[in-house]
This record gives structure tokens, C-alpha cells and sequence, in this order.
């Protein structure tokens, strides 16, 4: 009886440290995650009219749970524990369907909106203050190491769908269209649109494009071969007129 009592007690004990131990770290682990989270939250605040207050961003908001835990695999990852920085990005990828690799550098503001699909390589660079909308992937091309993702510049925002990809820097203040597949370098102050994306704004200016059609004023193929057969009938009678007067 008096063993099983100090069995008893000394495993009271354990349990206590245990349970002590345990609500202390989520206490920690809460605390640097709402410090972590302030920045995003509040530029999610200005950014989003459904988020009508901080509490629920902070419970509510995958983005924030993905980009929160992001910085967490970065920091480990960092010190070269890729196990456990891969483990916290896999777990966080489960419960917000945000998948960002930790080797990842992100600026601060980031807003991923929705958020399902969306993928994050792992030299991809990203500027302050971006949005980033669900199922966008921000993407390689080929099996070659080193730089192989893309550089996001400041204030850029990147539509549902929009897939990026390559070693390429996309402008700060610059927009990609939902669903836009981007192969190549876009320059600041820009709006990219289409597949593949070609530049359709520039500093508030619209850029034309030989291949653009605006939906109103859509050019009619017949009248062009009628304007060019015309032309060239102007073209005979004037040579044959010049042959009659030298004869």
C-alpha cells in the first residue's frame, strides 16, 4: 500500500510538471504568435471590408495562421534545421491548405486572401505590404538549383489563379490578373493580363499590343482585304495609265 501511494504521488507530480509545462509553452507559443501576427493583422484590417475586427482576423484568417507559422519554419530554417522548419510547414499547409516553403523570405504585410492553393517555392522573394489571392502559385521552371523562383517587388498584387513563374522580378506597385500565367521580368507600376501575361497598363497608360482587341471596336477582316485589293487596283490603273501617255 505505501508503494503504490508514493507511485501514486510521484506520478501526480509528473502530471502537474507536465501540465504546467505544457499550458506554459501554448502561453508563449500564443503570445509570439499575436506578435508575429499584429503587422499582418492590421494591414489586413485596411486592406479587407469583410474583417470586421482584429479578434477575428487573429482566430479566423488562414492567411495569417500560414504566414504566422511561415516565419516560425523560416527561423529554424535559418539555423539549419530543415526537419523541423519542413514539419511546421507541412503541418501548416494540413490545417490552411497555404502551402509556403520555410526557405522562403517574405517582407512584412503579406496578405493572402482565401488562401487555399496557394503554393510559395522556395527562393521566392516577396516585398512589403502584397496580396496574394487563393490558388496562386509562385513557381519554378525545370530541375535547376539555385534561384529558380520569383521576386515579388512592394505594394504587388496577385490575382486568383495567376500562376508565376521563373527566376524573374515582378515590379513593386504591380498587378497580375486572376488566372495570368507570367513568364517573364514585369516592370514597375504595371498590369499584367493574359496567357501568357503581356503588359496591358504602365504607369496608368494602356498599352497597345498588336494582337490587342478591345471588344467595341473589333477590326473587320473582310473590309481590310477589300481596302488592301482596292489599293492595289489604284495601284494598275495609274502604272497602265503611265504606259498609255508614253506611247
Amino acid at each position: 500500500m505505501y508503494n503504490l501511494t508514493w507511485i501514486y504521488f510521484e506520478w501526480g507530480i509528473f502530471l502537474k510538471t507536465f501540465l504546467f509545462v505544457l499550458l506554459s509553452l501554448v502561453i508563449i507559443d500564443l503570445l509570439i504568435f499575436v506578435f508575429l501576427a499584429s503587422k499582418e493583422i492590421k494591414c489586413i484590417k485596411e486592406r479587407d471590408p469583410a474583417a470586421r475586427n482584429y479578434f477575428e482576423i487573429l482566430l479566423l484568417y488562414s492567411g495569417v495562421h500560414a504566414v504566422v507559422r511561415y516565419r516560425y519554419a523560416h527561423f529554424f530554417y535559418k539555423l539549419h534545421l530543415y526537419f523541423i522548419a519542413r514539419f511546421i510547414s507541412q503541418t501548416t499547409r494540413f490545417f490552411t491548405g497555404i502551402e509556403i516553403h520555410p526557405g522562403a523570405q517574405i517582407g512584412k504585410g503579406l496578405f493572402i486572401d482565401h488562401g487555399m492553393g496557394v503554393v510559395v517555392g522556395e527562393t521566392t522573394i516577396i516585398g512589403d505590404n502584397c496580396t496574394v489571392y487563393q490558388g496562386v502559385t509562385l513557381g519554378g521552371t525545370g530541375k535547376d538549383k539555385g534561384k529558380r523562383h520569383p521576386t515579388i517587388g512592394n505594394n504587388v498584387m496577385i490575382g486568383a489563379g495567376a500562376k508565376v513563374l521563373g527566376p524573374f522580378k515582378v515590379g513593386d506597385n504591380s498587378k497580375i490578373a486572376a488566372n495570368a500565367v507570367v513568364l517573364s521580368e514585369v516592370p514597375a507600376n504595371s498590369t499584367c493580363v493574359g496567357v501568357p501575361a503581356r503588359v496591358t497598363r504602365l504607369n496608368g497608360e494602356k498599352v497597345r499590343n498588336d494582337c490587342d482587341l478591345d471588344q467595341i471596336h473589333i477590326p473587320d477582316p473582310v473590309s481590310q482585304e477589300l481596302c488592301k485589293i482596292y489599293k492595289r487596283i489604284y495601284e494598275l490603273e495609274k502604272l497602265q495609265k503611265n504606259k498609255n501617255e508614253n506611247q
